[in-house]
């Protein structure tokens, strides 16, 4: 009997998994409405009072409103949005990083692959929270900065992983046969070792999504991520300060969402580790 591609294999059993399948639509959802958020087709108008001021949540405003009367939902629905693009824009930025350094140390070794180690084990070594507040600080506030404090810092457990790995797989058989009919170091890296370390690159992007969810909040509750604009850390930011009136809809509206996406995040990565570690294929 044929067996199946290990990506054909992680599908079948990933559609097996109802958890997993689950939390993959709560993804898709969350994605969803942030592009819509966006594009103006919804929230556009999250400024705009709509009723009176605490308005507990009722039959028309869901999560009521906060203090100028504006609706807390639209400013969760727009919160939606900064985290996404927060989560997106860090991937982008550290994926390629992680990706480039770690194959490069794995795949040379002596001092290239010694100057790497350094580098990362020096990121590493430094508390991530006051590393983050150093770049944002110095790059000014605002979600630019966010996103490149949060790009630059989120690299390194990648790129120990895609060291590791393309060391282990640069002495294999396939590896030797490209080496054999003339191929070269950059042929060998890009077109046969990154693809079979592909999964690993999935698997950390879908965990560090909500790590990135999570240190933008952080941020932005400390005054230094998102201005002008709703997120769910300014949200909670702002509720410290309702909750001593009784006023507790903004701060749960926040918390709610962040942790629905969140878990989900993280059951889905559990997931894809199952489903694509070609180690724990058949167990």
């Amino acid at each position: 009997m044929k067996e199946n591609s290990l990506w054909k294999d992680a599908f079948i059993r990933l559609t097996k998994d109802k958890w997993a399948l689950a939390s993959l639509i709560i993804v898709v959802v969350y994605s969803l409405v942030a592009i819509l958020s966006a594009c103006g087709f919804i929230a556009a108008d999250w400024a705009q009072e709509v009723g009176a001021s605490n308005l507990a949540p009722n039959a028309e405003h869901i999560f009521g409103t906060d203090i100028f009367g504006r609706s807390v939902f639209q400013k969760v629905v727009r919160g939606t949005q900064v985290a996404m693009s927060v989560g997106l824009a860090t991937s982008l930025i550290a994926i390629p990083i992680g990706v480039v350094l770690g194959a490069v140390g794995g795949y040379f070794g002596g001092w290239v692959d010694d100057f790497i180690t350094w580098l990362y084990t020096t990121f590493s070594s430094i508390p991530n929270i006051m590393l983050l507040i150093s770049i944002t600080m110095i790059l000014g506030k605002g979600l630019f900065a966010v996103y490149v404090a949060l790009g630059a810092t989120s690299w390194v457990t990648l790129c120990r992983l895609i060291r590791g790995e393309v060391m282990k797989h640069k002495e294999r058989e396939y590896v030797q046969a490209a080496s054999a009919i003339g191929g070269g170091h950059t042929r060998k890296l890009f077109k046969h070792i990154l693809p079979n370390v592909t999964h690993i690159v999935i698997i950390n992007t879908s965990l560090q999504f909500q790590v990135a969810i999570k240190s933008e909040v952080i941020l932005s509750y400390l005054g230094l991520g998102v201005q002008g604009e709703p997120s769910w850390g300014t949200m909670i930011d702002d509720a410290k300060l309702e909750l001593a009136r009784g006023v507790w809809w903004q701060l749960a509206g926040a918390t709610l969402a962040m942790f629905i996406i969140v878990l989900a995040f993280n059951i889905l990565g559990d997931a894809l580790r199952d489903s694509l570690d070609p180690k724990l294929k058949g167990k």
